[in-house]
């Protein structure tokens, strides 16, 4: 069990203001020692951590990581990112590939399991590398698209007019640059049958100058209706510097949704999600989902019981309003959607 701590709404020190989100990616701590020494730890298992961060490696943005409170071992921030020796045991029921995604990966970047919507796989990488991720195992390496394979994209949802929405997700599609997000959307807009675009990203959560000027006109310009599902676990992600690229979204018409993921030690008390979705509201963010764990292989040390998660729900049903109540669900293999888990 954690201790909450204050949300943390300071302007940033160390990173100057006129940085890019590119110069910021690059100077992510990739390595163990070099997190510990930024958030003044010292931990044991350091062994069986780097054998973590063989398997998935280690990528911490220091504008998320100046977030974290210093010497705090379960500070919920630092636990999403911080390799444990867990991930190196093997647990039944946990696998590499829990959402079955293989079978359907139809071609290079393409996945299509639910009606009226296609989820496409614009980048392999990300800008934070989230221990409990459900992709720790994708096959990107076989699902880069070149020029072929996006054409051949264009013309699987041109051939299908029940495909009514495109989902760019990854990695993270915000890791792609906005000249090359604008020509994508622009051919997309080439197939009338398709009229809603939706970007799941984290990205600007962990580094918000993302949200460019010419990304808020390229999707203020676009003819699609456009959802942005941000991925944010905790209020403490939430920051200051955040709230004008909020703002700038919104005024672009862009809708703005949240999902989050119950992880042990992290978010699973009700003070934490009752803190998240009024900051979520507060901010203009509609809390959207709040997922169950993936049982992927490495991230059972956060794992909770179906029980639990549920008795956590029902205090947020008892105590909150309907606009601040996400979704509770998990994904299924072979379902048609998302499964709610309390109806």
């Amino acid at each position: 069990m954690i201790t909450e701590s204050p949300l943390l709404i300071e302007p940033l020190t160390e990173l100057k203001p006129q940085q890019s989100w590119n110069q910021q990616l690059k100077q992510a701590i990739r390595t163990l020692p070099e997190l510990l020494e930024a958030v003044d730890l010292e931990l044991s298992e350091l062994n069986q951590r780097q054998q973590a961060c063989a398997d998935f490696p280690l990528l911490v943005p220091r504008s998320f990581l100046e977030r974290m409170e210093k010497g705090n071992p379960n500070d919920p921030l630092l636990l999403q990112v911080l390799p444990q020796a867990q991930e190196n045991q093997e647990t039944e029921g946990f696998i590499k590939d829990p959402l079955a995604e293989k079978h359907s990966n139809l071609s290079k970047g393409l996945i299509h399991k639910y009606n009226s919507r296609v989820l496409l796989i614009m980048s392999s990488g990300c800008a934070v590398n989230c221990r409990y991720c459900f992709r720790r195992h994708f096959p990107y390496s076989e699902n880069r698209m070149g020029d072929d394979d996006w054409q051949n994209i264009l013309q699987y949802l041109a051939a299908d007019d029940s495909i009514e929405e495109v989902i760019f997700s990854g990695g993270d599609p915000l890791m792609m640059s906005d000249q090359q997000l604008a020509q994508r959307i622009t051919d997309l807009e080439q197939i009338p049958h398709i009229e809603r675009l939706r970007i799941h990203t984290r990205l600007p959560v962990v580094i918000p100058e993302r949200i460019t000027e010419q990304l808020t006109q390229l999707l203020s310009d676009t003819r699609f209706t456009t959802i942005m599902v941000l991925h944010i676990n905790h209020a403490n992600e939430l920051e200051q510097i955040l709230q004008p690229q909020l703002r700038a979204l919104r005024q672009a018409g862009v809708m703005l949704l949240n999902q989050a993921v119950l992880l042990k030690g992290v978010n699973d008390t009700f003070e934490a999600q009752q803190a998240l979705s009024k900051k979520l509201v507060s901010l203009s963010i509609t809390p959207y989902y709040l997922h169950l764990l993936d049982k992927v292989q490495g991230a059972q040390h956060f794992a909770i019981a179906d029980d639990e998660a549920i008795k956590i729900y029902k205090q947020m049903l008892n105590n909150l309003s309907g606009y601040l109540l996400p979704k509770l669900v998990r994904e299924e293999s072979g379902k048609g959607s998302k499964t709610p888990v309390i109806m």
